[in-house]
C-alpha cells in the first residue's frame, strides 16, 4: 500500500482540508500526517477525514508541532537531550501524537529517537563534501570516517540508554492504543540510533509487537553513498523488523526527498525485503512539482501494481 506525506504541501496551506484535497487530487487515497503541522490545520484535517476524503496510514511525530516551535523542526526536542525538560517535552508531545493517531485510526507513529552531541558540520557534512569531490577512496577520507565512527562509539551509550528508556515508556501507551512505534533510520551518523544501535534496539524489543523498524530509502542511501553501509545488505538484516518506509529518491551524493525514479535508487531489489501489504509513504520535498509526482505515480503503478492501493 502506498501513501503520501503532508510534508510536501503542508507549508503551502493554512487550511487543513485544502492541504488534504491537493494530495488526493494527485491520485493518493492514503495520507501520512507529518511533522511541522500547526494545530490550526487540525479542524480542516478532521473535517476531511470525517467526510471520507482520505484514510490515514500513519503519523510522523510530532503531530501537531509544538506550539512554541515556529518552524518545521521534528528534532526540536530529543529523547537523548542532556536537558531533562527537553526530554519531558519530547515525551509529552509523543504521547499526544499517539492519541491523535488513534483518533485517525492510524496504524503507526514514526519516531526520531534523538542524536549524540557531535557537530554534523564537522563530521557527516564534511564527509559528504569529500565524497562530492570524488575523494571517497582517498586515505584522508577513510581516516576521517574512521575517526568519526570512533568518536561516536565512545560517547553513544548514554544517549542510546536514554532513547531505550523513553521508548519503553512510549510503548506502554502504544500497546493500549494498538499503534506500532516505527523507529526511523536517519540520514546522519550523528543521529540515534546508528545501524548497530538499531539492530540492538530491535533485539531489545523483539518480543514487543508494538515496536518496529521504519526504513527511509533516502536516508539510508545517503549513508550508502558515504560508504557507511550497503543499502541492500542493511535491508536484508532488518527484514524481520520492517513495518514500513518512506520512499524518495536521491540525486548524487546527498540531495534527497526527490520524486521516485528521478535519482539513483533502484527500488525493485530493495522493495523485495518489505512485507507486501506494509505502508510505503512518498515523502517528498516541497520543491517537487505536481507534474513530476503524477508521472512518477503512473510509473509506480506499472512497475509495482501489487504495492499501489
Amino acid at each position: 500500500m502506498i501513501s503520501f506525506s503532508t510534508c510536501w504541501n503542508n507549508a503551502r496551506h493554512s487550511c487543513g482540508e485544502e492541504m488534504i484535497d491537493e494530495i488526493t487530487n494527485l491520485g493518493f487515497r492514503y495520507i501520512e500526517l507529518s511533522h511541522g503541522m500547526t494545530v490550526a490545520k487540525l479542524p480542516g484535517i478532521r473535517k476531511a477525514y470525517a467526510a471520507g476524503k482520505f484514510l490515514c496510514s500513519g503519523i510522523h511525530n510530532y503531530f501537531p508541532s509544538p506550539v512554541e516551535v515556529m518552524i518545521d523542526a521534528p528534532d526540536a526536542y530529543e529523547f537523548t537531550s542532556h536537558r531533562p525538560w527537553d526530554r519531558k517535552r519530547a515525551m509529552d508531545m509523543t504521547l499526544q501524537t499517539l492519541d491523535i493517531a488513534a483518533e485517525f485510526n492510524a496504524a503507526y507513529v514514526v519516531l526520531h529517537m534523538g542524536s549524540v552531541p557531535l557537530n554534523p558540520g564537522k563530521y557527516t557534512n564534511a564527509l559528504t563534501e569529500m565524497v562530492a569531490e570524488g575523494k571517497i577512496h582517498d586515505p584522508k577520507y577513510i581516516a576521517a570516517k574512521l575517526n568519526f565512527i570512533r568518536k561516536r562509539e565512545k560517547i553513544a551509550p548514554l544517549y542510546y540508554a536514554r532513547a531505550i528508556e523513553a521508548l519503553e515508556k512510549i510503548a506502554e501507551r502504544a500497546e493500549e492504543l494498538g499503534i506500532i512505534l516505527a523507529v526511523e533510520s536517519r540520514s546522519r551518523y550523528e543521529d540515534m540510533p546508528s545501524e548497530r544501535e538499531m539492530l540492538q534496539l530491535q533485539t531489545f524489543f523483539e518480543k514487543n509487537p508494538w515496536v518496529g523498524y521504519w526504513h527511509d530509502f533516502g536516508h539510508v542511501q545517503l549513508k550508502h553513498n558515504l560508504g557507511l553501509l550497503d543499502h541492500e545488505d542493511w535491508l536484508r538484516s532488518m527484514k524481520p523488523h520492517i513495518v514500513g518506509g518512506h520512499i524518495h529518491d536521491v540525486h548524487w551524493p546527498a540531495r534527497d526527498h526527490r520524486v521516485p525514479f528521478t535519482g539513483t535508487i533502484d527500488y525493485k531489489p530493495l522493495l523485495s525485503y518489505f512485507p507486501e501489504q506494509c505502508p510505503i509513504i512518498w515523502e517528498l520535498s516541497s520543491s517537487q512539482r505536481t507534474e513530476q509526482i503524477v508521472e512518477a505515480l503512473k510509473v509506480w503503478q506499472k512497475v509495482f501494481p501489487e504495492r499501489t492501493f
